[in-house]
């Protein structure tokens, strides 16, 4: 991992079941990054931005977007996190139940670093995780922010 530091993720999603097998892929495949959780957009929002409440969380280096979210969807957030010049360089990969070749393009639109499917297969699931993991993780270089610039 680079610089010897675990990776801070960011999982945004508002099923209990599917929070649960993300946790379960990471432990399973040993990943010793740390998994945040938010449950909406508005609230991964406010855990980005740093707003009441979230004043202490560490800044992600990869968020895990879901599309189907309750009061600002997947896509909302991937707009306004990639408008946002404190937060666009924050690696984004939607990891969502949608196949939609409309939904593919509109996250590649938006600027979307990585669409994925969720494998119903947990097995399969716990693949596409240690992918990921892989990937961005060993693989690609992120930048380590830390406080906002």
């Amino acid at each position: 991992m680079s610089a010897g530091r675990p990776i801070e993720v960011l999982l945004v999603e508002d099923d209990q079941g599917d929070i649960l097998l993300t946790r379960e892929a990471f432990e399973y495949n040993k990943v010793s990054n740390r998994l945040h959780v938010v449950n909406d957009g508005e609230q991964a929002m406010a855990f980005l931005r740093r707003d009441e409440g979230y004043q202490d969380v560490p800044r992600p280096d990869l968020v895990l977007l879901d599309l189907n979210l309750p009061r600002m969807d997947g896509m909302e957030v991937l707009r306004e996190v990639k408008a946002d010049p404190d937060l666009r360089t924050i690696p984004v990969v939607i990891l969502t139940t949608s196949e939609a070749e409309e939904d593919i393009l509109q996250g590649y639109r938006l600027h979307a670093n990585a669409y994925v499917s969720k494998p119903v297969d947990f097995e399969q699931f716990i693949r596409v995780v240690r992918q990921i993991d892989d990937f961005f993780v060993t693989v690609v270089k992120l930048p380590h922010l830390g406080k906002r610039l």
